[in-house]
C-alpha cells in the first residue's frame, strides 16, 4: 500500500497561458487574463468580463490535428491538451507499464456545441454527431482516446465548482489504497451561453475585474480552462526514478447542505472540509504556509469562506489569496488550476497576490497578500467551495 501520492506532471490552458510556464510568469507578473467576450455570440458581451482562452475552436482543431468530422466539444479541446501537458511533463512512454486511471470533473461538458447547434439537430444531420458528446463524460472519454488508456478507471466528477478538487481527493485514494499506481487527475470547463446566462440570472456576474475578499466586491468573473496533474505511488517513483513537484498530502470533502448555490453564513462545509484535510494530513493549522482561498469575489462565498478560515486558524491566519482575480472562476477546472498554482507556489517559494484588493471586508479583519511575497514554504492549502454545497480541500506539501 502507497504512504505518499507524488505528484510528477502538470499540464494547464487558461485565460492567463497556454501551458504551465506561461500561467507561472504571469502569476509572477501580475498579468490578469480578464477581458471582454471574444469567442462566444452573447448579448452580455458588454455587459461581463470573463477569463477567455483566446484560441478559437478551429484553432484548438488545428493544434490537435483533428479530422473535419470530429465531435469534440471545446471542453473536451481544453482538456486534452492540458492531459497531454501533464503526460509530456511526467515523461511517461508506456501506458501498459503501470495501472493508470483517468478522474476527471466538468460541468459544462459539451453544451457549448449543444447550445450553439440546438435548433438544427433535427433538420441538419452534419450536427448531430454532438449529441454524442454532450454528456459530462464525453471528455474524459476524449483523453482516455488520446493518451491510450483502455483498459482501467475512467470516470468523471461533476460536482460543480469543487470537482476538479474532488476528482484529486479520488485519486490519491485510489493510490494510497493500491488500487490504482498513477492516476490523472483535474477538470475542464469551457465558457458557453448556458453558464453565462445562468450565472447572469443568479446576479453574481461582475461588469469589472473581480475583486475578491474586497469590501466592494461586485461578483465573479466567469473563466474557462484545463488543467490536470498526473499522481503516482511511492513504487513508481521509485521504479521510473522520477522528478517530484510535490505530494498531495491531505484532501477533504464535505456538504454544509444549506442552499442550491449559497455557502453557510459561517462557512460550516469550508470549515469541516478544511478540518478533515489537516487530520488526513497530520498536519496542525499552524503548520500551513499559505492557503490559496477559493475567493470568487461574490458577496456571500468570501464572507463565508472567510468565516471558515478564522474558525480554523483562529488569529493566526497564514498569508492567503485567490487567484481568481487572474484567471476568473474556471468552475469545475478551478481545483485543478488552483493546485497547479499551489505546486508552483512551493516550488518556487512564492505566495501570488490578490490582485485588485483595496478595502478589508468589514466583518472581519483579515486582508489578504496583495504583494508578490517571497516565503519559504512547506504546505500549501487549497480550497475549491461548490454549489449544492459540495467543499473540498487539498493541502500540498514538499514532502510526502
Amino acid at each position: 500500500m502507497s504512504k505518499g501520492v507524488a505528484i510528477t506532471g502538470m499540464g494547464i490552458i487558461s485565460a492567463i497561458g497556454n501551458n504551465v510556464p506561461e500561467n507561472y510568469d504571469a502569476l509572477i507578473n501580475g498579468k490578469k487574463g480578464i477581458t471582454r467576450v471574444d469567442n462566444i455570440d452573447t448579448i452580455q458581451r458588454d455587459e461581463i468580463m470573463v477569463g477567455e482562452v483566446k484560441f478559437t475552436n478551429d484553432e484548438l482543431i488545428a493544434q490537435l490535428n483533428l479530422p473535419p468530422e470530429n465531435n469534440y466539444s471545446r471542453t473536451a479541446m481544453l482538456a486534452v491538451i492540458a492531459a497531454k501537458e501533464a503526460f509530456a511533463n511526467a515523461e511517461i512512454t508506456d501506458i501498459k507499464k503501470h495501472r493508470t486511471g483517468i478522474i476527471s470533473g466538468t460541468s459544462v461538458g459539451g453544451m457549448d456545441m449543444t447550445e450553439k447547434y440546438y435548433y438544427e439537430y433535427l433538420t441538419e444531420k452534419p450536427f448531430q454527431k454532438y449529441i454524442e458528446s454532450h454528456h459530462a463524460g464525453d471528455s474524459t472519454q476524449k483523453i482516455a482516446e488520446q493518451l491510450g488508456i483502455e483498459e482501467s478507471l475512467v470516470t468523471t466528477i461533476s460536482t460543480a465548482c469543487s470537482s476538479a478538487a474532488n476528482a484529486i481527493m479520488l485519486g490519491a485514494r485510489l493510490i494510497k489504497s493500491g488500487k490504482l499506481d498513477r492516476v490523472l487527475v483535474g477538470g475542464a470547463d469551457c465558457l458557453s451561453k448556458f453558464t453565462i446566462n445562468g450565472f447572469k440570472t443568479l446576479m453574481i456576474l461582475s461588469d469589472t475585474f473581480n475583486t475578491p475578499f474586497d469590501e466592494n466586491r461586485k461578483g465573479l468573473n466567469l473563466g474557462e480552462a484545463a488543467a490536470f496533474l498526473v499522481l503516482e505511488s511511492d513504487e513508481v517513483v521509485k521504479v521510473e526514478n522520477k522528478k517530484v513537484l510535490a505530494y498531495v498530502k491531505g484532501y477533504g470533502n464535505a456538504n454544509d447542505a444549506f442552499h442550491q448555490t449559497a455557502s453557510s453564513d459561517n462557512g460550516d462545509g469550508a470549515t469541516l472540509a478544511m478540518e478533515k484535510a489537516l487530520k488526513v494530513a497530520n498536519l496542525k493549522p499552524s503548520e500551513i504556509d499559505y492557503i490559496n482561498a477559493h475567493g470568487t469575489a461574490t458577496g456571500n462565498n468570501d464572507l463565508s469562506e472567510g468565516r471558515a478560515i478564522l474558525r480554523i486558524f483562529g488569529e493566526n491566519v497564514p498569508e492567503f489569496s485567490s487567484t481568481k482575480a487572474y484567471t476568473g472562476h474556471t468552475l469545475a477546472a478551478a481545483g485543478a488550476i488552483e493546485a497547479i498554482y499551489s505546486v508552483l507556489a512551493l516550488q518556487h517559494n512564492v505566495i501570488f497576490p490578490n490582485l485588485n484588493f483595496k478595502t478589508p471586508m468589514k466583518e472581519f479583519s483579515m486582508v489578504p497578500q496583495t504583494e508578490l511575497k517571497q516565503k519559504v514554504l512547506k504546505t500549501v492549502l487549497s480550497n475549491s467551495l461548490g454549489f449544492g454545497g459540495n467543499c473540498s480541500t487539498v493541502i500540498f506539501s514538499k514532502e510526502a
